[in-house]
């Protein structure tokens, strides 16, 4: 019997035949076991170890995975299985402060994931950010609605909020961008809205209005974990400034993964891509005095 070994045929008698059907036999069973789903279980609690039943559970993997949207059951508890990958696990119970935390999949044992949230209190509504998969920014809290995890939130003023979440996004006029990012060395291709069609749908000064005292408003853009950059409102008016500045759900035609999304601020005209902030979770407008 002969097997093609590249272009070459090489006689092979029975036994060393099934020698090689083994191997890649014991090879098949290895990258399946590879990607074997884990048992992760997930409790969530109070400060004082309280189960929260009904509490929503989001999990965002940051590659190929599926995202996970459940409940916890009478007991506080979800039980899931998971890919190898790495996630942001968001847990959210009505009148407490929300939290994520980040969550690393390997082909090992069953895991456990505690969550102990805290009771809202105060005047403010308040979202408590977690450790993100990005570790070089430490965890962060800021002033939102607790209904914005996974969504956008924006603010203009005290009487000029909005919450932005992906179908709402989608359903605004969309442009596309192309932006060469010099870390990777790659033309990536990126669809949103124009953040300042989201702003002067909160009374925003733009186009022609903005002049005068407007001028010396800036946005300041907040990711999930922490980082910031900063805009003058005139850089976000084509009218005034060339390139684009977009809210970005997707890039090269398939949804943002966990490590940029779900929304991800873009900014064309930037040599460098550090204005571009991933994982975008808040946009406020502010006045320089």
């Amino acid at each position: 019997m002969l097997i093609g070994i590249g272009e070459r045929m090489l006689p092979v008698n029975s036994k060393s035949l099934a020698a090689v059907v083994f191997a890649v036999v014991i090879s098949v069973c290895a990258f399946a076991q590879q990607e074997k789903s884990v048992p992760i279980t997930i409790h969530v609690a109070d400060v004082t170890g309280t189960p929260i039943s009904g509490a929503a559970v989001t999990i965002i993997p940051s590659a190929s995975c599926s995202q996970v949207d459940a409940q916890t059951d009478g007991t506080g508890t979800l039980a899931v299985a998971l890919k190898p990958c790495s996630y942001q696990v968001s847990v959210y119970s009505s009148g407490f402060f929300p939290l994520a935390k980040s969550l690393n999949v390997q082909n090992s044992a069953a895991q456990i994931l505690q969550f102990a949230l805290t009771v809202a209190t105060g005047t403010g509504p308040v979202i408590s950010l977690g450790p993100n998969l990005n570790p070089e920014h430490p965890a962060l809290t800021v002033m939102l609605p607790a209904e914005v995890v996974g969504a956008l939130y924006i603010s203009a003023g005290p009487d000029h909020t909005k919450t932005i979440d992906l179908a709402t996004l989608k359903t605004m006029p969309q442009r596309t961008v192309k932006f060469h990012n010099v870390h990777t060395k790659a033309e990536e291709t990126y669809t949103g809205v124009p953040l300042i069609d989201l702003l002067a749908s909160l009374g925003v000064p733009h186009g022609k209005d903005l002049h005068g005292k407007p001028l010396s408003d800036y946005i300041v853009a907040t990711g999930s974990d922490g980082y910031k950059a900063v805009l003058a409102l005139a850089e976000l008016d084509p009218e005034f400034h060339p390139g684009d500045v977009i809210v970005a759900d997707a890039m090269d035609g398939k949804p943002l993964d966990a490590t940029n999304g779900p929304f991800k601020l873009v900014v064309t005209e930037d040599k460098r891509p550090a204005r571009s902030v991933h994982n975008l979770v808040l946009i406020e407008v502010k006045t320089a005095e």
